[in-house]
């Protein structure tokens, strides 16, 4: 059974701006309204539910146990309805004027070349801005609403995602690096002497403790360019996406370290769409197109 709503968005509106404000006064202010309809309009939302929101404290409004699930709730009620605008916004006015696409550094750049080059040809006036990411970065990108669009090996919690490419990495060092003089199959105690190349990730909170191996020695970088590059240079070992190393592998300035098949790893990347729900014409298209080249590079 549907119930049919008595109080505005207007009032609900009012109640948080009185919490966040710290009073009906500051409130008004903040509202650009009359303390008298601030004072209303809680007012009616004590009257219409039968609760009371605020009890008066000397001259400050203070929320109740009851009013402070009353503001949680307005805060997601607020936000659904203007998310909700927005989206309808981007519908009504057809494709979209920008779109926010989160690629993880993993994915091949040739293919996302690609799939921008479609796009523009079927949308040149839609702008891309693409977020190059690493790790929680992507993620991050989605919560933050940076992102319409993800290509991402860690699905954030409230997303779905679809699989989109499965990206082999490869362990590799320079020919000259001492782990190739070895001579044999490695293990993970022959890794732990010599230095591990890393990629920073990109998201706000880093995990330091995060690393693919035990090691005394690490280098961090801030692109995937020059970790290859000092990888090239003999400075370490790493894992790298095969497809990232195409060229160094082919002129033999990087070797795959024999690690009794371990040298080879295998992570998912997924295609994430921020809202679904309402996403617009723009967006459904450019994932379309991921999907398109992902596949044609998988076939």
């Amino acid at each position: 059974m549907t119930v049919t709503p008595h109080l505005s968005l207007d009032q609900w509106r009012a109640l948080i701006a009185v919490v966040d404000a710290g009073g009906y006064a500051q409130a008004a202010e903040a509202l650009f309204k009359s303390q008298s309809a601030v004072t209303y309009a809680v007012q009616k939302i004590e009257t219409v539910l039968g609760v009371k929101a605020f009890e008066i404290h000397g001259r400050k409004a203070v929320l109740t146990p009851t009013g402070h699930m009353l503001y949680r709730r307005a805060l997601a009620l607020v936000a659904e309805a203007g998310d909700l605008e927005q989206a309808a916004r981007k519908l009504s006015a057809g494709w979209e004027a920008e779109i926010g696409l989160a690629a993880e550094v993993l994915f091949p750049p040739d293919l996302l070349l690609e799939a921008l080059a479609r796009f523009g040809a079927e949308a040149p006036r839609t702008r891309i801005e693409v977020i190059e990411s690493v790790l929680g970065g992507t993620a991050e990108a989605l919560l933050g609403g940076q992102a319409d669009v993800a290509v991402t090996p860690h699905i954030p919690p409230g997303f779905l995602g679809t699989p989109l490419l499965d990206m082999p990495l490869l362990a590799v060092a320079s020919p000259d690096h001492p782990l190739h003089r070895l001579g044999r199959e490695l293990g993970e105690k022959d890794l732990r002497p010599w230095r591990h190349l890393q990629v920073r990730a990109t998201g706000s909170v880093r995990d330091r403790r995060s690393t693919t191996v035990e090691v005394e020695q690490r280098w961090t970088f801030g692109s995937m360019a020059m970790s290859i590059a000092a990888a090239c240079a003999g400075h370490g070992f790493a894992w790298y996406p095969e497809a990232h190393i195409l060229r160094e592998l082919g002129d033999g300035r990087l070797k795959p370290l024999p690690l009794g098949g371990a040298e080879l790893r295998r992570v998912t990347l997924y295609l994430v769409i921020a809202d679904p729900d309402f996403a617009g014409p723009g967006v459904r298209r450019l994932a379309e197109i991921l999907t398109e080249v992902a596949t044609g590079a998988a076939a």
